[in-house]
């Protein structure tokens, strides 16, 4: 969906003169919030973004969660740009979670660029606006003959000029001006945006000053830890309490019996999980009374079946599950069994993937302060406004009585739009009448993720005797109940090739599922693109033809439209629905960037190819690989070319998401969490190793520049990393990937 321009702004006095400019939402960017999950405001409520104090400094507020994404540096670039002052002139701050008025503030989706586009510049360029005209007063000269440059107002004829700072407290007293006169730069005026620009942080980061929410220390903070049981949902019969309250540092230990809704999906944030806390003067001293705790747990009191749940289970069932018949269809039309049985060639392969930890560096970890009837928060949260109402369900508190503080960082990739670490340090904090910092161990955050959910695909593809492919048929086999799958295991009725062959089916069967899933990075996208894009590859090479010519003229194919009243209901207004022009257009500039048409062939060396569009992007790549004898898989290059429409805001922080998009999916090739009696196996990165610097290959990125609003990053560039690596495997060995992680089909990355 598209932000539009009907934003109004509101100009207010602050105590001690300056200025303030506020931000009114529009129904546009509510609808943005609601299919993210954040609330909808009721009414217009305004929020100070900027402040321009007497010596000209320029304060902007950062509304959202920074989890890395760069976007504490990218959202106040709007402003600056359209506020006409130089971005040295800036200091940007962290704003607290205030829905109502900033509408919604969460890091997930991509969303942030095309949420905040249109309104922050509207922020920056009504107060341009404002201070042209307090000067054009001071001076008794008509507005237009005034303009800014650099945080000064100019008035050419007379050689006058007045700084910001000197304008701020009369601007402070005017009317807000007529939407209808606000200015907004030419592109080709733009000095902020479009420019490399350094994080806002960076000078902290680099000298290690405390900016994360491990970091946080407020008077009279204690530590805790939060033991659950290794089982979800499982409940405590017994435990060492009286010791461990005995032990030094010591001040409380105690069972929260907590509860999760009984069902075979379940809710990626359930709430509060039943565990056991201990709290202490320190969290070392929290975490060694944790190792000499003793705890019978009732692995049963969640599901009667969790602890029986395994890996090997899982994949037995569903090879059984793909050869009947999917229970629930998502599209099909044409006739898909006719034309298999008349086709000169059929293509089959079955793929899988495994669930995935998100891996942050920066454990969980709120701290929590709840006193007199009201809570305040310093979190980590991606979705702050979600752990909020999470918090004041589960303590019975009102939203309106609970203040958020958003913290930086260290990593998200989807894990943080779960609360579940907000709503136990509230409670612990509530328990103990006084301030709690809770802080997970790396074991609690493998052992208690929303993992990437694991899925299998019977793939089949029809071929006429040109080699255009006739039919599709998918079948994925995927946990849920029913036709509703679990969290982020689904997959789309317009999934590529949807639409594009003439006869098409796609189904899921559910298996039930006793663990939490939830986003991770390119939800969905991560793990399906590696499915669709490697078998087109196969296909292709089954034909006789290249995967490049394949994949452009099923783009280029006449579309098959979704029955009336079926087509996706968030897809937006047109010019943010999938347009395959727009990836045909980068998978033509990759195969250029990367010299596909006349790529080498030679044993042990090849190059794959592959494209996926996502939260409103368009990303193609190519990969180069070298495979030795022992199969293990050098990654040399990759080609990356991206679209997300007509600007770049932070080309700096552009290619860092790139660049990051594809090393995380590199990753996601060697990864994978396992499951025995119901406990996930994988406790540590001695387990579940990330990426090394020495793996990481060239990265080339390059941008395709087209006439559409801009979009997100965080997202795109990730799923088709994958599928481009294994096809150029295949392309070097002549041996396919169709399971992940690549040590399943007997690689390594080197």
């Amino acid at each position: 969906m598209r932000v539009n321009r009907r934003h109004f702004l509101q100009l207010t006095a602050l105590a001690g003169g300056g200025m303030a400019l506020r931000l009114y939402e529009t129904p546009t960017s509510r609808r943005f919030a609601s299919a993210q999950g954040a609330p909808r405001p009721s009414g217009l409520s305004p929020r100070a973004f900027v402040r321009v104090t007497a010596d000209g400094k320029v304060v902007i507020e950062a509304k959202n969660p920074e989890i890395g994404q760069g976007i504490r540096t990218m959202l106040p670039m709007l402003i600056a740009e359209e506020l006409d002052v130089e971005w040295s002139q800036v200091q940007v701050e962290q704003a607290s979670l205030d829905e109502s008025t900033y509408g919604p503030q969460f890091a997930g989706g991509s969303m942030a660029t095309p949420i905040n586009w249109e309104p922050l510049r509207h922020v920056g360029a009504a107060g341009r606006q404002l201070m042209i005209a307090a000067a054009a007063a001071r001076w008794g000269v008509p507005e237009a003959q005034c303009s800014t440059q650099a945080g000064r107002v100019l008035h050419a004829a007379t050689e006058r000029s007045l700084g910001y700072g000197e304008l701020a407290e009369d601007a402070a007293k005017l009317p807000l001006p007529d939407q209808a006169t606000l200015h907004m730069k030419d592109p080709k005026e733009y000095r902020i945006i479009g420019k490399f620009t350094t994080g806002v942080d960076n000078p902290a980061l680099l000298t290690g000053k405390p900016l994360f929410g491990i970091d946080v220390k407020v008077p009279g903070m204690l530590h805790a830890v939060y033991q659950k049981c290794p089982v979800f949902a499982g409940k405590v019969k017994s435990a060492n309490l009286d010791q461990i309250k005995g032990m030094s540092g010591i001040r409380d230990a105690f069972i929260v019996e907590g509860s999760v809704r009984s069902s075979a999906v379940v809710d990626s944030d359930p709430g509060l999980e039943p565990g056991i806390a201990i709290v202490a003067e320190t969290w070392w001293q929290a975490q060694a009374a944790r190792k000499v705790l003793k705890v019978e747990w009732d692995v049963a009191a969640g599901s009667p079946t969790a602890a029986t749940q395994s890996s090997e289970a899982f994949a037995e069932k569903a090879q059984q599950m793909l050869k009947e018949p999917p229970g629930h269809t998502l599209r099909s039309y044409g006739d898909v069994d006719g034309t298999f049985k008349s086709a000169a060639k059929v293509v089959e392969a079955e793929y899988a993937y495994p669930f995935l930890s998100h891996g942050a560096m920066e454990p969980q970890n709120t701290t929590a302060h709840v006193h007199d009837g009201k809570v305040e928060i310093w979190t980590t949260s991606q979705a702050p406004g979600g752990g909020r109402r999470l918090v004041a369900k589960e303590l019975g508190i009102a939203e309106s009585n609970i203040t958020v503080h958003l913290t930086r960082t260290g990593g998200g990739f989807g894990r943080r739009l779960m609360n579940d670490y907000m709503v136990e340090a509230a409670w612990i904090s509530r328990a103990v009448n006084a301030p709690v910092k809770l802080v997970w161990s790396r074991e609690d955050d493998f052992a208690h993720d929303a993992y990437r959910p694991a899925g299998w695909h019977g793939m089949k593809a029809a071929l006429d005797a040109q080699g255009k492919v006739t039919a599709w048929r998918q079948h994925l086999v995927t946990f849920g109940d029913g036709a509703h799958a679990a969290p982020s295991a689904g997959i789309g009725a317009e999934e590529f090739p949807s639409g594009r062959v003439p006869n098409y089916f796609i189904g899921h069967t559910a298996m039930p599922l006793w663990l939490r899933t939830g986003p991770m990075r390119a939800p969905g996208a991560n793990a399906i693109a590696f499915v669709g894009q490697s078998f087109l590859d196969e296909v292709a090479h089954a034909a006789g033809r290249d995967p490049l010519d394949l994949q452009l003229e099923l783009l280029a194919a006449t579309p098959v439209p979704m029955p009336a009243g079926e087509e996706n209901p968030q897809r937006g207004p047109e010019e943010y629905r999938f347009h395959p022009d727009r990836l045909a257009g980068v998978l033509r500039q990759v195969a250029e960037e990367s010299n596909w048409r006349s790529r080498k062939r030679a044993p042990g060396t090849g190059m794959g190819i592959a494209a996926y569009s996502c939260h409103l992007g368009y990303s193609a790549q190519v990969a180069e690989v070298t495979v030795d004898a022992d199969n293990r898989v050098r990654v040399n290059k990759v080609w990356v070319v991206t679209d997300v429409g007509r600007q770049i805001i932070n080309p700096s922080g552009a290619r860092a998401q790139v660049e990051g998009a594809v090393v995380e999916a590199m990753s996601h090739t060697m990864l994978e969490v396992t499951l025995a009696g119901g406990r996930v196996e994988q406790t540590n990165f001695a387990q579940y190793p990330l990426m090394r610097m020495r793996q990481i290959p060239e990265i080339h990125v390059s941008w395709r520049i087209t006439p559409n609003s801009p979009t997100g990053l965080g997202e795109p560039a990730l799923p088709p990393a994958i599928p481009a690596i294994c096809n150029a495997i295949y392309a070097a060995t002549g041996k396919r990937v169709r399971t992940l992680p690549l040590k399943r089909s007997g690689f390594s990355l080197a």
